[in-house]
């Protein structure tokens, strides 16, 4: 079972970058935390909707399967700085995570760099660092893919689940996540994707045990040799 962290500046960046494989990693049984650093304070909407948007990130958390942790920090306030690069250490050890995925660090939005910046110096001794591309990412080479087909309409949901943002950002309009998903599939040659710019990918090549036949081959259709006679 693997420990899977995923960082993100603002509530929905996340669900938006890799919210698909953190359902997939839920379904193999993996243990999956995500950090949220901000509440959005800035984000589209009034007051009330600004508030309501703690409440609307716990659900999409709970939708993917996820652990939610709040980081406490200010939107448009984050920098790469001691602090904020021991927050995420922290949650890193509590966690004991052993894969990352955060923001790409050639992004508009500063909170999106900050944190790529402070993420790949606190998980500077880890061996599997992905970043994922946000609507605001300016540029990305992926060489990662994960299959999510099976998952986008999970991911969706998730996304629903941010209604203050959903409904006044053409970003996060379903039909382009879909097709974000498509394009990157067709590039890994498979149905659905989300793609991820590894700052480190290491693969684990370890032997895979192999299977008595007796775990394979169900009882009811086991050979059984016939009994001897004795004379």
């Amino acid at each position: 079972m693997r420990s899977v962290l995923a960082i993100g500046a603002h509530p929905d960046d996340v669900e938006l970058g890799c919210g698909a494989t953190l359902l997939a990693h839920a379904a193999a049984g993996d243990s999956v935390t995500m950090l949220v650093m901000t509440g959005g304070e800035n984000g589209p909407g009034d007051p009330a909707q600004v508030t309501g948007r703690r409440l609307e990130q716990e659900a999409a958390a709970r939708s993917l399967g996820a652990r939610l942790v709040w980081g406490g920090m200010r939107d448009c306030m984050l920098t790469a700085d001691a602090g904020t690069v021991a927050l995420i250490e922290g949650v890193l050890e509590e966690t004991g995570a052993d894969v990352v995925y955060v923001h790409a660090p050639d992004d508009s939005h500063q909170d999106h760099r900050a944190i790529a910046s402070a993420t790949q110096g606190a998980a500077r001794r880890l061996s599997r660092v992905l970043h994922y591309q946000s609507p605001s990412t300016l540029s990305f080479s992926p060489t990662v893919y994960v299959d999510v087909t099976a998952h986008l309409t999970g991911k969706l949901h998730a996304l629903g689940a941010h209604a203050s943002q959903v409904d006044l950002s053409a970003m996060v309009e379903p039909d382009a996540v879909v097709a974000s998903a498509r394009h990157w599939g067709a590039q890994a040659r498979i149905g659905y994707a989300e793609a991820f710019a590894p700052t480190r990918m290491v693969m684990d090549l370890a032997p895979v045990p192999r299977r008595r036949a007796e775990d394979v081959v169900p009882a009811s259709h086991r050979l059984v040799p016939a009994p001897r006679l004795v004379g």
